[in-house]
């Protein structure tokens, strides 16, 4: 027992030198970026980011931001990886489609308090376990009861490492390469919404930024939501 623990705090600080690595050989530049706006107005935000985009998004992150990390051996190792880049591991995990496992309503509690307090929170929507692109219901939670917009964002590395058979297809910039993040228009709350159209409407942008910006990796994305949901037209309205 005390070998593995061993083990994975190696893995976990190995991984942290490598992101490092990373934020220092690669270069990170963001398109229609509305953060300054709402910062000048005091708005708060959150971020939505796909699961497979976890490791751009953390060399990119602003400091500051809370992101909920599972408390399993895998969340343990990647907790470095936010330190040293400045973002606030929040220690939980949810169940499919919600936030109640693993201490997920306690994490989820906390990143609400974290962005009534004036800073912004980090949520890989489609996790923890998928199917790739389908948005659960906890980032809908967290933008209510903080009464925060919602910026979908998704990082494209020009050149990356695809681990094609994870689910996620986790993508891995390589070094000396060049990652671009692509915003869309912030997601406001709108009154008589529901959690459900809501959530529909962040799936639905984030499928159209992968689609108009990363289109292969949006193809897969697809054909796992088809199989997900057999005869459903899942393409963005």
């Amino acid at each position: 027992m005390r070998k593995n623990s061993i083990r994975s705090h190696a893995i976990a600080w190995a991984a942290a030198g490598f992101i490092l690595f990373l934020r220092w050989t690669c270069r990170v530049r963001v398109h229609d970026d509305p953060r300054e706006a709402l910062r000048r107005d005091g708005v708060r935000y959150i971020y939505a980011v796909l699961h497979a985009h976890q490791v751009a998004a953390i060399l990119g992150g602003e400091r500051g931001t809370g992101a909920m990390v599972s408390r399993s051996r895998d969340g343990e190792i990647i907790v470095p990886s936010l330190r040293i880049r400045g973002v606030i591991p929040v220690r939980g995990s949810g169940s499919r489609g919600g936030n109640q496992g693993r201490g997920g309503k306690e994490a989820l509690e906390a990143l609400i308090a974290h962005v009534v307090g004036g800073r912004p929170a980090y949520l890989a929507v489609d996790g923890p376990r998928g199917p790739r692109g389908k948005v659960q219901r906890g980032i809908t939670t967290l933008a209510r009861r903080a009464d925060a917009v919602v910026l979908c964002m998704i990082p494209v590395s020009k050149r990356r490492w695809v681990l094609k058979k994870a689910w996620d297809r986790l993508q891995i910039p390589k070094p000396f390469t060049r990652i671009d993040g692509y915003f869309a228009e912030p997601i406001r709350v709108v009154e008589g919404e529901t959690s459900e159209q809501l959530r529909i409407r962040i799936e639905e942008t984030l499928r159209r930024l992968e689609r108009d910006h990363d289109p292969v990796e949006a193809d897969f994305a697809r054909a796992e939501a088809d199989i997900a949901t057999p005869g459903a037209d899942v393409a963005a309205g």
